[in-house]
Parts: structure tokens; C-alpha cells; sequence
């Protein structure tokens, strides 16, 4: 069985993988997350945030590793398991873009999304006072992200957002075909996502073309909406 490395979006932390967790083991498969900088349980200040800081803490979670992983990126998480991929290809065996983002290089994360025009989630982003981070409000969180979840999953979810660090959404990335181009991809598109539209989503693949594409018929959380359907997925081998 495979060794995979789960990375969560922006705002989230490595508490949104929880049903999915459960389901990979009960298959046989070794499951690893971790809280990114800032996000969860980490105690990082949000100003001290940045994208080489994100790859530094993958990083070390790579190196206690004996064998390649799987990287699997939600959403933002797609930037790491890109940046991933270009730095440290010979630990990695495959990337998965859970409608994640899929950038080109020299391209960054913000600039992508506030050109969806389909996203909810561009449309009510909040920044604080000293430019540091970025909220969504409260009230919006169900239709932005979780608009086919639970009531129960809803209400957790919500109580456990955090602030997002501006920084590592504006820096670009940067991948070459030498080194990120040579390891397979997969994408898993959402039809019914609200904050990286399908629209979107299909542009970046079409872009950054993908080994294999999977559709989900869900929102933009299908860990919580959709896990046995995630887990079912032919792709987890």
C-alpha cells in the first residue's frame, strides 16, 4: 500500500481530513497530515507566514519518510504540493490537486483567484487592518465552502477557521518540466464548488494537463460532503 501526504486548504487545518483518514486506513493505506504554518493547532504568528515557510514544514514531514509519498492538496494545498514537487521529485511518487490550485510558473495564488469570476470566496474576502491576513465572514462560510455539508460539520467547521496569511497567496511559484513536469499528476474536479469554480478548475488542467481527471459531484469540501466517494476514487493505490 502507498504513504499519503495530505495537505489542507487556506483558512483550514489538518482537522478537515478527518473522515477521510479513517477511511484510507481502514483500506491499508499509511496516512500523514499536518497544520501548515498559522492554520490549526501551530502557534505561528501570521506575519511571520510565507510560502517557503509552508514547504520547510512539508519538508520535514518528507524526510521522516523512508520511501516516496503521494502528496494530495486541497485547494491552496495545491501550491505546496506543487512547490513540492519541483524541490524534492525524487521523494515524491505522484501529486493529486483536490480542486486545488494548479499553477504554471511565476504565477501566484491570488492573482489566480481573483480572476474567477465564479468564486464566492474571492468576492468576500476580508483583509485585517495591517494587511497580514485575510477572513471570510462567518455567516458566509456554508454557502463559500461547505454549501452541501452537514449542519454538524458546518458549525465544527466554522468554530476551527482561522485567519489566512496573505503572504504565501502572493508569492509565485515556481516549477520547471525537468523537475515537477516528470512526476505523474491527477486532478479531482468538484462540480458544485463555489470557491475555485469548475470553470476555473478546468482551465488549470487544461492549462497544466493531467495523467487522469475525476469528478466529484460535490462543493468545495468533499471530505466532509462526499468522503466514501473521495476514498473510492480508483486513484488511491
Amino acid at each position: 500500500m502507498s504513504t499519503y501526504v495530505l495537505i489542507h486548504g487556506a483558512w483550514h487545518g489538518m482537522w478537515c481530513w478527518d473522515k477521510v483518514i479513517s477511511l484510507l486506513r481502514q483500506a491499508g493505506h499509511q496516512v500523514i497530515t499536518f497544520d501548515l504554518p498559522g492554520h490549526g493547532q501551530d502557534k505561528t504568528p501570521l506575519s511571520e507566514v510565507t510560502l517557503d515557510l509552508y514547504i520547510q514544514r512539508a519538508r520535514q514531514v518528507l524526510a521522516a519518510q523512508s520511501q516516496p509519498v503521494i502528496l494530495l492538496g486541497h485547494s491552496m494545498g495545491g501550491i505546496v504540493v506543487s512547490e513540492m514537487a519541483e524541490r524534492f521529485p525524487i521523494q515524491i511518487r505522484k501529486m493529486i490537486y483536490l480542486t486545488a490550485f494548479l499553477l504554471r510558473d511565476g504565477e501566484y495564488l491570488l492573482q489566480y483567484a481573483q480572476n474567477d469570476a465564479g468564486s464566492l470566496a474571492t468576492a468576500n474576502l476580508t483583509p485585517d487592518e495591517k494587511g497580514i491576513s485575510l477572513s471570510l465572514p462567518k455567516e458566509k462560510l456554508r454557502d463559500i465552502f461547505y454549501a452541501d455539508c452537514s449542519e454538524e460539520d458546518t458549525e465544527r467547521a466554522g468554530n476551527l477557521i482561522r485567519p489566512q496569511a496573505i503572504q504565501p497567496l502572493k508569492a509565485p511559484i515556481h516549477v520547471t518540466a525537468e523537475n515537477f513536469g516528470r512526476i505523474p499528476r491527477i486532478y479531482i474536479e468538484c462540480l458544485q464548488d463555489r470557491t475555485i469554480s469548475i470553470a476555473c478548475q478546468r482551465q488549470m488542467y487544461a492549462t497544466l494537463p493531467c495523467q487522469k481527471v475525476y469528478t466529484l459531484d460535490a462543493g468545495h469540501s468533499p471530505f466532509f460532503s462526499m468522503p466514501e466517494g473521495l476514498a473510492k476514487l480508483q486513484l488511491w493505490a
